[in-house]
C-alpha cells in the first residue's frame, strides 16, 4: 500500500469551505496538525473560529467525508481542540490580502 501524500490530504481539506466565511478550512487556519500513519490512518487536529460556531457539525462532517473519500485512506480521526484559540491572523496571507487585512 502506498503512503498517502500530504498534498492529497491538504487538497481534500481545501474542499471544505466554512459556509459563514466562504474560505476553506486550510486557508482559514483551522487545521492545526495532520498526521498520516504508515497504514494511512489520518489524525487531524483542528479548531473552529469560535466554540459557539453554529456550523461546527457541518464542517466536521464535511471534513470527515472528504478525507474518507481519498483513495487508500484508513481511519479518520478528527480532534477538535480550542487551544490555541483561533484568531484572524491564522488566515493565510493570500486570503488576508484579498480581504484587505
Amino acid at each position: 500500500m502506498a503512503k498517502l501524500a500530504m498534498a492529497e490530504v491538504i487538497a481534500a481539506l481545501k474542499k471544505t469551505v466554512d459556509p459563514e466565511i466562504g474560505i476553506n478550512v486550510v486557508d482559514l487556519g483551522l487545521i492545526y496538525d495532520i498526521r498520516i500513519s504508515d497504514s494511512n490512518d489520518l489524525d487531524i487536529k483542528l479548531t473552529m473560529t469560535s466554540p459557539m460556531c453554529p456550523v461546527t457539525s457541518v464542517i466536521l462532517a464535511d471534513v470527515e467525508l472528504r478525507l474518507e473519500n481519498i483513495p487508500g485512506v484508513g481511519k479518520v480521526n478528527l480532534d477538535l481542540v480550542w487551544e490555541p484559540a483561533w484568531s484572524p491572523e491564522m488566515i493565510s496571507e493570500e486570503y488576508r490580502v484579498a480581504m484587505g487585512a
